[in-house]
């Protein structure tokens, strides 16, 4: 049985000594320029619903709500639990930080937590504020943490907003690429930044640091040990990370948890299972579900990609190279989800045997279009298969909305009675 974590109290003065760090470090962002994200457009700064930002640690959620709240011209407190001077604080000191906030700030009707999961009973103390009529921003790093406490607390007075690291339109902002012009120097420059983009990858950090492989590798450490390894009292710590690590190197691929266990030395399929549960949990892999009218195919079989291709192989001892077509792959999923999440559709993956198509965008039962993913089509054989995958999907869900996407190819493929559309992938993105 686990044990019970020792609660820490912090003396007022203290508390206020952070608080007021804290303060001041958000008063220096002031200065600083950032990129304006289109989810900045679904926190509802009237609502009376708590406003929660979620996604994997470093993509960007705490700018995301700093540039709402600022862009609303309110009045607001902010504390950010992710500070280790206040790890282990309960939710009954909670209260103790609502007046220091007061007298930092004064009077206000907007309270803004960043990464409150790692506070133990944050719910009751959100659900209290909420009914004193609070409007209440919230940022974590674990969905089903943040999903499942929401849920049963807050009955459903809460709204989610899925982050992830800067899309390669959010890219181009932030390094002044313009995305608008189509002379053969703007395009040229385009496709020059699409490659950079497919090997630096998202975060946004990333564009001022050098050294990005220590960058990568201290934040997926940080996401195993104390996101995961530390909350769910990992048994197995160094077969765990392991086992994380061989995903990142490998994905995308299928996951097998038995084979999981048997290569990890795991006791049980059971504890595979679960640790890849809490990978995706907090966001370090994205997983996409096998296309299926049985509802017993989309629950058993997935597919894992690493949330961001920074995660592939800017990490410590990673060997999985640089293969373009699992990276163009990467790029596709992670755009395919930003608008799936906001649109409230599903997103799946088809294998047959006469064939695989990479991704079957849904809506409930309703198939709205099939996508492959290519990094090269100029040999015969891959370009067949290609269309064959697509061809596939097609006939086996009437889906007439077809689309190739490759690194620079422009095409307009008819078959069999369908028509494929082929288009870049850098393109692609910036015209969703």
């Amino acid at each position: 049985m686990a044990k019970k974590k020792k609660e820490v109290v912090l003396d007022k003065r203290v508390l206020e000594v952070i608080l007021a760090d804290q303060q001041e470090e958000l008063e220096a962002r002031r200065s600083e320029t950032y990129c304006r994200r289109p989810e900045q457009n679904l926190i509802d700064m009237k609502s009376p619903q708590a406003q929660v930002v979620i996604g994997v640690r470093r993509c960007g959620k705490s700018t995301l709500c700093f540039q709402a709240l600022e862009a609303a011209g309110v009045k607001y407190g902010y504390v950010d639990f992710d500070d280790e001077r206040l790890e282990g604080i309960q939710s009954s000191q909670l209260n103790d930080v609502l007046e220091i906030l007061y007298k930092l700030y004064g009077e206000f009707h907007y309270l803004f937590m960043d990464e409150v999961q790692d506070v133990d009973g944050w719910h009751l103390f959100v659900n209290r504020m909420l009914r004193r009529k609070m409007h209440v921003i919230i940022t974590g790093s674990n969905a089903k943490l943040l999903s499942s406490e929401l849920a049963t607390y807050l009955s459903g007075r809460n709204k989610e907003i899925h982050l992830y690291p800067f899309s390669f339109k959010e890219y181009c902002t932030m390094t002044g690429v313009d995305t608008q012009k189509k002379t053969t120097l703007a395009e040229g420059l385009r496709r020059r930044a699409f490659d950079e983009y497919m090997k630096q990858g998202g975060f946004p950090e990333l564009l001022t640091i050098t050294d990005a492989k220590t960058y990568v590798s201290d934040l997926v450490d940080n996401i195993l040990k104390r996101d995961i390894e530390k909350r769910y009292k990992i048994t197995y710590k160094d077969a765990f990370e392991q086992m994380a690590h061989h995903l990142l190197n490998v994905s995308p691929t299928a996951v097998v948890t038995t084979d999981l266990a048997e290569l990890f030395h795991f006791k049980s399929e059971h504890t595979a299972k679960n640790y890849v549960s809490y990978l995706k949990q907090a966001f370090l892999i994205s997983g996409v579900k096998k296309f299926s009218r049985k509802s017993k195919v989309r629950t058993t079989q997935e597919k894992v990609y690493a949330v961001d291709v920074a995660m592939m192989n800017q990490r410590k001892d990673a060997f999985s190279g640089d293969n373009l077509g699992w990276r163009l792959e990467t790029i596709v999923l992670a755009q395919l989800l930003r608008k799936c999440k906001v649109e409230g559709w599903d997103l799946y993956y088809m294998l047959e045997r006469s064939g695989e198509c990479d991704f079957i965008v849904c809506k409930g039962d309703n198939v709205l279009q099939a996508v492959q993913v290519s990094y090269d089509i100029s040999t015969p054989r891959t370009r067949q298969r290609e269309i064959n995958g697509a061809l596939m999907a097609a006939k086996a869900t009437g889906c007439n909305n077809l689309l190739l996407l490759t690194d620079h190819n422009y095409e307009e493929i008819e078959q069999d009675g369908f028509h494929i559309k082929v288009q870049p992938v850098y393109d692609w993105s910036l015209s969703m």
